[in-house]
């Protein structure tokens, strides 16, 4: 079977596992407020699908994002997503010969969207203490060169979930803007944070702002997202979009009534998600081996090395795939450091984190026995 019908299959057949506990994909299980559901039921009722969507978006979607992130003065493109808007933006800014820079580890995708237009990709080492799991500016400065076209940063990182200090941002920001780049600032897991900082307050003309409603709206299976920068760029980007006959009515209808209950609804998200960070930080601290790298995270997961402990990331994942929990293997982000951990997402039901601390000891022993190598994607 070809490389890619196997890993659809492998996606497949967990999306069709009755009851399956999704604790790998840093998705949000929380229960939608009634206002979304309400939204998305009345588009179904009005058969809104018939027709097509404005093509950068829904004018209050594209307001209610701009103040979202509090970038006046910047405009949004709405997306299917926020991988789509990454996919987007390697595709209109590189170009054959062109340099992507970017973290190890990331978000992989981005990556294979610039070798994709024959861009070189260069990946500055941040895993480990010796980095504190994070980009120092000087270390950006030093990896550029002449032909870096586009610098990408995931912030908060996924996976670690460390993220970047104000005095990182600037730094980050100037280095990018003293070599004429482009920033990509993938602000995904944003919502998480115990502070954030928008590269675009420091360089505006060319940062790139990625939006998703995947993680703290809970929607990555309805698509939607946006890039927000400067409207000359996004002029450029809007020439020639993806989506040019719009991303979804329904998403889009879901996302503008969750920016409207945001501020009742949100909270209670966090407050369950970092509980549960702190339920798994209690169990693996009782397990000779095994820490947390990055605690608290900023993401709404947290990465357990467990290397020291004698186990194989992949051996856990298999061993927790029987009990119909999936968590995910470091090798998935980084093959440099990926034997050194597993992934596990914290927007999830606390039932499904109590049960996976609970078998924590178990799946521990069975993955020091497991000797066999499990297919992973």
């Amino acid at each position: 079977m070809r490389a890619f019908e196997a890993r659809n299959a492998h996606f497949d057949r967990l999306v069709n596992t009755p009851g399956l506990k999704w604790l790998g994909q840093n998705t949000n299980h929380a229960k939608p407020h009634a206002a979304v559901v309400e939204a998305m039921e009345r588009c179904i009722r009005d058969e809104e699908f018939h027709i097509y969507a404005p093509p950068a978006g829904f004018e209050e979607l594209r307001a209610g994002i701009v103040a979202d992130l509090g970038l006046d003065g910047q405009v949004a493109l709405v997306s299917d997503g926020a991988v789509s808007s990454l996919y987007h933006a390697c595709h209109a800014l590189l170009g054959p010969g062109d340099e992507f820079i970017t973290t190890d580890p990331t978000w992989n995708w981005p990556m294979a969207f610039a070798r994709s237009v024959g861009a070189t990709v260069k990946q500055i080492p941040i895993y480990g203490e010796e980095y504190g799991y994070r980009l120092a500016p000087e270390r950006l400065r030093a990896a550029i060169t002449p032909k870096t076209k586009v610098i990408y940063i995931v912030d908060p990182n996924n996976p670690l979930g460390s993220a970047c200090t104000a005095e990182e941002i600037d730094g980050i920001a100037a280095a990018a803007r003293d070599a004429g780049a482009y920033l990509i600032h993938d602000c995904t897991y944003r919502h998480f944070a115990y502070e954030h900082h928008l590269a675009a307050k420091r360089y505006p003309e060319r940062t790139l702002t990625v939006y998703s409603f995947s993680k703290w709206l809970g929607l990555a299976g309805l698509r939607v997202g946006a890039i927000v920068a400067h409207p000359d760029l996004v002029e450029r980007l809007a020439a020639a979009p993806p989506n040019n006959l719009g991303s979804s009515i329904l998403s889009q209808r879901a996302a503008m009534a969750g920016l409207k209950i945001k501020a009742e609804w949100f909270p209670g998200v966090l407050a369950e998600q970092r509980a549960n960070q702190a339920l798994i930080k209690e169990a693996a601290d009782r397990i000779p081996g095994l820490s947390i790298a990055v605690y608290p995270s900023n993401g709404n997961f947290i990465v357990m090395e467990c290397g020291p402990a004698g186990i194989r990331p992949d051996a856990l994942v298999a061993e927790y795939a029987e009990r119909n929990i999936m968590i995910r293997q470091g090798a998935y982000h980084t093959p440099n450091f990926g034997d050194r951990f597993v992934k596990i997402s914290t927007t999830v039901p606390t039932a499904w984190v109590e049960e996976l601390v609970e078998l924590l000891p178990e799946m521990v022993e069975r993955a020091r026995g497991r000797n066999e190598a499990a297919q992973l994607f």
